[in-house]
This record gives C-alpha cells, sequence and structure tokens, in this order.
C-alpha cells in the first residue's frame, strides 16, 4: 500500500564535508535526504521500503496525537556514515554505511506500567541528542524516562531514576552542554497515567545533571511558583554555545523564557506568542 507525508517533522544538515545536504524527518515516518541544499530530495529506501521498518512504524493511531514522527537525526561529526534517528514510536536506529543499512539499539530501554507494546523496538523515545564534544555518548528523553547511551557499548542505561519521585524522569526535551558530556538539562512534565502534558503540580523547572545522570538538581529560579500548566515539546528547549551556556525554552502558552547562567535564573523574554513548537539559537556574526 502506498503512503504519502503529510508533513516534515525534523530537518539535519549533513555532514560538515557534504555541502548542501540535509536529511528530513516525516510523519508518517519516513526519512529523506537532498544533497543540493533542499531543492530536491530522495527517500532512504533501506528505511521507507523496508519491510520490518514499515512494520515498526505502524499507522497513524500509533505515533501521537498528530501522527507518528521520525526524528532526532543525528551525523557523527566524525563521520558522515555514522547516521542515527529515532521513531516516535518505532525506537533508535544506526547506519553506518550512510543509510543504507540499518540496525536497532533499544537495549536497556524499558516499559512504563500501563505502556503496552509488543516489541521492544516500539519504544517511544521522544527525543535523542548526541554530545558535540563527545560524539561517543548520547542521551535519550523516552516515554519510559531519561537514558544514556556511552559507545562502543550498545545498552541504554536510565539516568532518570535520581529524579525526585514527585517530579518523574518523563518529558519531552532534552539538552546537552556544546563542551561538556557530563552536563545535560530536562524539563519534566506530569508523566502520570492520563499524561495532562503539563509541568508537576503546575510548578515548572528544569533539571540538570553534572554527573552523566548520577543525580540531578532543580533550576526554577524566576520562574512561575504555581499554577503554570505548561509543558515544554520536544524541540521547543536549546542552549547557545557561550562560556557560560544560556538555556532559552518556549512553552506551550507561547511564551519565551531565558536562563541565565546555565539556567540558574530564568526571565521571560516574549509573551502571548503561538503554541511553540521549537527553539533554536544561531552563532553572532564575526
Amino acid at each position: 500500500m502506498g503512503r504519502a507525508v503529510d508533513h516534515t517533522f525534523w530537518l539535519t544538515p549533513g555532514h560538515a564535508s557534504e555541502r548542501g545536504s540535509w536529511y528530513a524527518g516525516t510523519s508518517p515516518q519516513g526519512l529523506f535526504r537532498s544533497q543540493d541544499g533542499g531543492d530536491t530530495w530522495a527517500p532512504l529506501a533501506g528505511i521507507n521500503d523496508d519491510p520490518q521498518y514499515r512494520e515498526w512504524m505502524g499507522n497513524a493511531q500509533d505515533g501521537t496525537p498528530d501522527g507518528p514522527k521520525l526524528h532526532s537525526i543525528l551525523v557523527d561529526p566524525r563521520d558522515a556514515e555514522h547516521l542515527y534517528f529515532a521513531m516516535s514510536s518505532g525506537g533508535v536506529h544506526e547506519s553506518t554505511d550512510g543509510g543504507r543499512h540499518w540496525h536497532t539499539l533499544v537495549k536497556g530501554l524499558e516499559v512504563v506500567e500501563g505502556f503496552d507494546v509488543s516489541m521492544l523496538t516500539f519504544h517511544d523515545p521522544h527525543v535523542v541528542r548526541l554530545c558535540p564534544s563527545h560524539p561517543d555518548r548520547l542521551y535519550q528523553q523516552n516515554h519510559c524516562g531519561i537514558y544514556r547511551l556511552d559507545r562502543p557499548g550498545d545498552t541504554w542505561l536510565r539516568v532518570g531514576r535520581k529524579m525526585p519521585k514527585r517530579v518523574g524522569d518523563i518529558g519531552f526535551p532534552m539538552v546537552v552542554h556544546p563542551r561538556n558530556p557530563d552536563v545535560a538539562w530536562v524539563f519534566p512534565m506530569d508523566g502520570t497515567s492520563v499524561w495532562p502534558r503539563t509541568s508537576p503540580q503546575g510548578q515548572p523547572a528544569a533539571y540538570i545533571t553534572r554527573n552523566g545522570g548520577k543525580t540531578w538538581q532543580r533550576q526554577a529560579v524566576g520562574l512561575p511558583e504555581s499554577q503554570a500548566w505548561w509543558t515544554i515539546k520536544r524541540q521547543a528547549m536549546t542552549a547557545d554555545a557561550l562560556e557560560l551556556p544560556a538555556l532559552y525554552l518556549g512553552t506551550t502558552q507561547g511564551e519565551l523564557w531565558l536562563g541565565r547562567g546555565e539556567g540558574e535564573r530564568w526571565s521571560c523574554i516574549a509573551r502571548h506568542l503561538p503554541e511553540i513548537y521549537a527553539v533554536e539559537v544561531g552563532e553572532l556574526a564575526p
């Protein structure tokens, strides 16, 4: 049965050595590549046409409320042939030959109570990030918690268990430090069975780890102390690359927040916007 793209959900530039190269993840789940700056696109048949992957991708009812997503397309900065991507739902996958062949990376992922999956590959990663300063380390914010993977290993370690129990380790965004692979941030949401997709108890906060997930600290100075029933989507939180990075996040309530000093002090810099789906920070021109 034929399929058609409903919308493009994720864009990632190719390796620095491949000028004009881009990867796109779509809904329904598909992976595409452009080699001319986006003028034309070609499907990666090793994913889109593979019967096993088609089964893992599921149908419209198997993904997020507005359709299943292929996202978190990552290119190893050391090797243009080394790629990763994730699917909601459908797991995390890796290629070492430029996308011709793929294998799953789902060992160590757990099943949360009440989450019915028949195969591990149907785990729902919300976002996967590769540490730019140490590309052998990846972090994952999953439907079932926060995970870390250190290559050449192939087993994810759940590092969100040290989050406060009243908060939990369920959420969408994951941000990694531009230079320190031990530092990462998440923004938890209420992970109860009904998934209200709001901050826990209406008290939003970022959480930072400075030791690869062994411990986490709450960062809420300047954020609302109560009655803030919003959350952050998977692409709506990021960090800049300054010597002391600042964080930026956009909320489902249309507010843009700045976290100075690696998230230690927050201030709202824009209000009354539409729901924010993604936030990116560019580099200043010299």
